[in-house]
């Protein structure tokens, strides 16, 4: 089973996805088995993380966002893709560092998440984009 979910950001964040994947795995009807997700870009990427205080959230860009600054940075000044924008080359570095896919299993008809784990798209550039995450379900 495979599906395509749609994420529209509207710059640098965390934009949370979990119900849409957990109503879609229920109605399949698998008892048991193994959840894969890719991210079809390479300047956003894929994490688990806790959904309960949007701190985590916010302290994680400002994170990412202290050690990958934007080109226009002085310290970014070796970079040399620059022509799509100050937050091109570093979304792309970004999205190195992190998953670009998740595998999470299932049993009983329902994701093995964690009481306060959500799964989210990182948005790593300053533009709104419409983003593609590709789910098997096996």
């Amino acid at each position: 089973m495979q599906r395509a979910f749609t994420i529209e950001t509207r710059g640098q964040g965390l934009y949370e996805f979990t119900p849409d994947v957990c109503d879609w795995v229920a109605d399949q009807g698998v008892q048991s088995g193994l959840l894969t997700l890719f991210i079809r870009h390479t300047s956003a990427s894929l994490l688990i993380q806790e959904n309960a205080d949007p701190e985590v959230q916010t302290d994680l860009r400002s994170y990412f966002a202290r050690l990958v600054p934007p080109t226009n940075d002085p310290a970014m000044a070796y970079l040399n893709h620059t022509n799509e924008g100050p937050d091109d080359m570093p979304a792309h570095i970004k999205a190195a560092m992190m998953p670009v896919s998740l595998s999470i299993p299932v049993g009983a008809g329902r994701l093995a998440l964690g009481t306060w784990q959500g799964i989210y798209v990182f948005e790593h550039r300053d533009a709104p984009h419409t983003r593609k995450v590709a789910a098997h379900l096996s």
